[in-house]
């Protein structure tokens, strides 16, 4: 379900994707701050930044993956069977909308 184990192997292996100008502040419950440092300790190479982002990275994929598929009225393509496929008019779409609306605007100039 999530991705975790994956994430777990890529720190083992690899330096992450490119990065925002962009900067965010976080507080972060005392439990929280421990797990994240002792991930850190866990994973020397890696900085207690990097962590923090692809662990959100997850974190946002798994949200986008489990909001719910609301059927709309309108048939927009056929599944493998023939059947009808149903245009998703839940938070799915809007959210895609909005995340590339906001990633073109984050994109450096």
């Amino acid at each position: 379900m999530v991705k975790f184990k994956a994430l777990l192997d890529s720190w083992k292996e690899k330096a992450g994707p490119t990065k925002t100008d962009a900067a965010y502040a976080v507080r972060l419950p005392l439990g929280d701050a421990a797990r994240l440092h002792a991930l850190v300790d866990l994973f020397p190479g890696r900085a207690v930044e990097d962590i923090l982002t692809d662990l959100l990275h997850v974190a946002l994929d798994e949200v986008a993956e489990s909001m719910p598929y609301e059927r709309g009225p309108k048939v927009i393509s056929q599944d493998d069977h023939g059947d009808p496929v149903y245009e998703d008019i839940g938070m799915t779409p809007r959210f895609l909308d909005l995340a590339r609306k906001h990633k073109k605007a984050l994109q450096p100039k």
